[in-house]
């Protein structure tokens, strides 16, 4: 494909894995972070990114680095330590560039949640003030309609309201006692 971008079987011949063990490190974070579908030819590829070939170098390296360094103790060709030191170095640089990308974005990450925090408190913030606005206002309504009925209620109202018609009276008939006292299951009497 192209240098910033790189296939799976790519990978796996440049760390000399198979295919499945670079699929294997593919999890559902890093394929989120650092893979890409590229069409071409109405073929889609999956391919990775340069910090994720980063990435993968450095764990497939770090596990067989092990044994390259093991080779070369043995050996009576100084150059190839000299080549893996540098080699380490500049992967060990590299990896370091990428960790500070990685930080850098967290850290953008951050102020951007903080920004949006920030703006949801001021909105909680005005939603408090309005509720307690509107509840003052339905407090004060409830009072302007009491006022209200009492204004409204005329002096020839309230008498009939006390007026004896209206009231119960205290003495009752006998007759409408008895007839109270009935039960249902006295039909004959």
């Amino acid at each position: 494909m192209s240098e910033n971008l790189k296939t799976i079987r790519e990978l796996a011949d440049e760390f000399n894995v198979s295919k499945q063990a670079v699929r294997k490190r593919l999890t559902d974070e890093f394929r989120a972070n650092y893979v890409e579908t590229v069409h071409s030819n109405g073929v889609k590829t999956l391919v990775v990114t340069v910090t994720g070939c980063m990435l993968l170098k450095q764990h497939f390296s770090g596990g067989n680095s092990d044994v390259k360094v093991a080779s070369n103790v043995g050996g009576n060709d100084g150059n190839l330590d000299v080549a893996s030191d540098s080699k380490k170095n500049d992967d060990e640089v590299s990896v370091l560039k990428i960790l500070e990308q990685q930080l850098a974005v967290k850290d953008q990450q951050l102020e951007n949640k903080d920004l949006q925090i920030s703006q949801l408190q001021n909105l909680l913030d005005q939603q408090q003030r309005l509720a307690l606005q509107d509840k003052k206002m339905l407090e004060d309504y409830k009072a302007k309609i009491q006022n209200l009925e009492a204004l409204a209620m005329t002096p020839h109202d309230s008498e009939k309201e006390l007026s004896p018609k209206n009231k119960p009276e205290q003495e009752t008939s006998t007759a409408e006692r008895q007839h109270k006292t009935k039960k249902w299951w006295h039909f004959g009497r």
